[in-house]
């Protein structure tokens, strides 16, 4: 088995750890994570919901996406870190924000999506594989 994910908000009342490796990792240029991080692509790793352990208490925003899905988006009640996102395509699925990892270095993409809508200034790498908008379901690895 792999080593674990782990990985906290900012003022460290929720903690998490994922004992199954990702299932993808990409950045996410949607409107909706552009707000998320600070007008940046967000950066993402897909786990399976079912290896998660959380330790404290989320609270979640539900909203409609761009692609259609009803997504619910967690983060910490007490310092405001966005941490984790669900779709309603996939249940099964957990996104978390790489910038909670403890080891940020995991965060690295191996994918762009929704480069249709990144601002003419934003970055890809062209070395990987990019969707101008939400690419199909990913399987479990």
């Amino acid at each position: 088995m792999t080593e674990p994910v782990t990985g906290r908000c900012f003022c460290g009342s929720i903690r998490f750890r994922f004992n199954q490796p990702p299932v993808a990792k990409r950045a996410c240029w949607c409107r909706d994570c552009q707000y998320l991080s600070a007008g940046n692509a967000s950066i993402n790793l897909i786990f399976p919901l079912a290896s998660r352990e959380l330790e404290g208490e989320v609270c979640d925003y539900v909203s409609l996406s761009d692609g259609g899905n009803t997504m619910r988006r967690s983060f910490c009640p007490h310092c405001g870190t966005p941490l984790f996102s669900a779709s309603s395509s996939r249940p099964d699925m957990v996104v978390v924000r790489a910038g909670a990892l403890d080891d940020r270095e995991l965060g690295k993409p191996e994918g762009f999506i929704w480069t249709a809508s990144a601002p003419s200034w934003g970055l890809t790498d062209t070395d990987v594989p990019s969707c101008p908008n939400q690419p199909p379901p990913i399987a479990a690895r």
